[in-house]
């Protein structure tokens, strides 16, 4: 399996809505609408394919067109991975902006 890397700021979203367990399409979209308050917007089946493909997901249900999906261990560790890398980012931000300010 190629390297992944970062992940993008919707990847981490769709991520996060399966730790609170299996979720269609709708369902993801919503979640991540409502947690981001609108700034994060996903189209119908974003990212789920790709998701897929890489065993961060899988499928769990179909009842018509509707899918569900769940997290796999491998999904849930590159959503932590990412939640380690985003932490020391704001870390490392945070130790800046605070030695800018004692040297003004």
């Amino acid at each position: 399996m190629k390297e992944r890397g970062t992940l993008t700021e919707s990847m981490f979203y769709v991520l996060m809505s399966f730790l609170r367990g299996q979720m269609c399409g709708i369902e993801i979209t919503e979640f991540v609408e409502r947690k981001t308050n609108g700034r994060v917007r996903l189209g119908p089946g974003t990212l789920l394919g790709k998701f897929q493909e890489e065993g961060l997901i899988r499928e769990t249900e179909i009842q018509g067109r509707k899918r569900s999906y769940q997290i796999t261990d491998a999904g849930r560790a590159a959503f932590q991975e990412e939640l380690a890398r985003l932490r020391t980012c704001v870390e490392d931000g945070e130790e800046e902006s605070a030695w800018a300010e004692q040297e003004k």
